[in-house]
Order: C-alpha cells, then sequence, then structure tokens
C-alpha cells in the first residue's frame, strides 16, 4: 500500500471551483493560455496555489482557446517542442514574479493523449522540459511513449490516473466521445481511486481488472460535482491513513 499519492487539478482554466478545489489538492496544473487562461488569471491561479502551499506546475496545450486544446494537431517535433517550451517559459517567468517555485508539466488534453501513444510526440515534450529545468516532473500516462521518453531524457516522470475517467483493457483513457467515458459519480470515483492506490490495478469499462500503478491521481476542476468528488476522495485517503502531497 501506497504512504501517500499526489492528489493534482488542472487549474488556471477559468471555472469557478478553482478556489474550493485548490484547499483539497497537492499540485495544481496551471494553464498556460493556449487552451485557456494565462495573463492575469495565471497569476492569480499562482498565487493562490501559494496560499494553499500546493505545487504549481505547468498544463501547455495545443493554441486551441476554441476546442479548449482536445483537438488533435499534426506538427512537427520543432513545432511542437516550440509550443511547450514557450507555454512552461511563461508560467515559469509568472511563478518566479510571485516568488514561487516551478515544480512539474503536465500536457492538456490532446497533446496529452497523442504524447502517451507516439514517440515523435513524447520526445518534443521530454526535450523542451529538460532544456528550461531538467528538475522538472513530467506527468503523464503510465506506460506510455510519455514515461519512455522522460527516462530516456532523465526526466523524473509521474505515472498519472485519473479519478473520473474509466480505462480500456489496454489501460488507456476512454474516448471522451465513447459512452461512460466519464464517472459520473463520487463513489464510482472513490471506489477507484482506493483500488488503485490499495490494490495497484484498476476496472476497464469491460471489467477486467488491469494492473495499474499511480503517482499522482487527477481530479478535474469542470465536472458538475467536481467539488464533492474532490472532499470525498481527500477525507477518505486520510482515513487510510495516506498522506497527500506532490
Amino acid at each position: 500500500m501506497l504512504g501517500k499519492i499526489d492528489l493534482n487539478c488542472d487549474m488556471g482554466e477559468g471555472f469557478a471551483t478553482d478556489a474550493l478545489i485548490m484547499p483539497l489538492i497537492s499540485s495544481a496544473n496551471i494553464a498556460c493560455g493556449y487552451h485557456a487562461g494565462g495573463g492575469e488569471l495565471m497569476h492569480q491561479t499562482i498565487r493562490l496555489a501559494m496560499q494553499h502551499q500546493v505545487a504549481i506546475g505547468a498544463h501547455p496545450s495545443f493554441n486551441d482557446r476554441e476546442g479548449f486544446g482536445r483537438r488533435e494537431m499534426q506538427l512537427s517535433g520543432d513545432e511542437i517542442h516550440a509550443i511547450v517550451t514557450d507555454q512552461v517559459n511563461s508560467i515559469l517567468n509568472a511563478a518566479q514574479a510571485e516568488g514561487a517555485k516551478l515544480s512539474h508539466v503536465k500536457p492538456h488534453g490532446a497533446l496529452y493523449n497523442m504524447a502517451a501513444n507516439d514517440p515523435m510526440v513524447a520526445d518534443a515534450i521530454s526535450r523542451a522540459i529538460k532544456e528550461i529545468d531538467a528538475s522538472l516532473i513530467l506527468y503523464g500516462l503510465p506506460d506510455s511513449a510519455s514515461e519512455s521518453s522522460a527516462k530516456a531524457h532523465g526526466l523524473r516522470f509521474y505515472r498519472e490516473v485519473f479519478s473520473d475517467r474509466t480505462y480500456t483493457n489496454k489501460g488507456r483513457l476512454t474516448p471522451r466521445q465513447e459512452p461512460h467515458a466519464l464517472i459520473e459519480t463520487a463513489e464510482q470515483s472513490l471506489a477507484q481511486v482506493l483500488q488503485i492506490i490499495l490494490h495497484q490495478t484498476i476496472r476497464s469499462t469491460d471489467g477486467q481488472e488491469i494492473s495499474m500503478q499511480a503517482d499522482t491521481i487527477c481530479i478535474h476542476g469542470d465536472g458538475e460535482h467536481a467539488v464533492a468528488f474532490a472532499q470525498m476522495i481527500k477525507q477518505s485517503l486520510i482515513q487510510q491513513g495516506i498522506a497527500i502531497k506532490q
């Protein structure tokens, strides 16, 4: 059984739940302006994270505000390297201006999913991070191209599992457009989190129990019951004697 787990949430995307969820998590992935946020909202979110002693991370994406960064874009490795570099530097500079430290990078949406499956995309992201600060932790899907590229570049990698998403038999996220891709109740979400932490397994959409190890668990802040999910998960983990920290 794990003695600790990191709870992360995507923040600074313009949702009203940020202030309620921030005290419940240990790391925040802050939007850098390409799919949402940026500017003063980025600074506000950094200050909110500092207030609650939450680790600050970059949440880079494709340049796609209209599609909220969830549409795949076919870019070259150099182009992906450039957009990740631009966004991580943007939040790094904002964090330094606020007297804070950047701890990690978690790609967003389509960029995250493509990096999990495409070594070229994954390599471009890892190279960008290493060149900026090799001590930054990369968050990504377990047993993926993201994990392989992080290790190849000497980066620390946090295997991320989602509290509110279902998984296929291959350990990949069920595509959002498919039925049952999202977990709709706090009870189901909590059951999945506890199974991951206590047993290092997860139940797929077909009912199979598959191996799944996690260093960090994502709670989405934009769901209808996001705050209730986060509160229940944190309370239960504390009751289990599991520390919540990065």
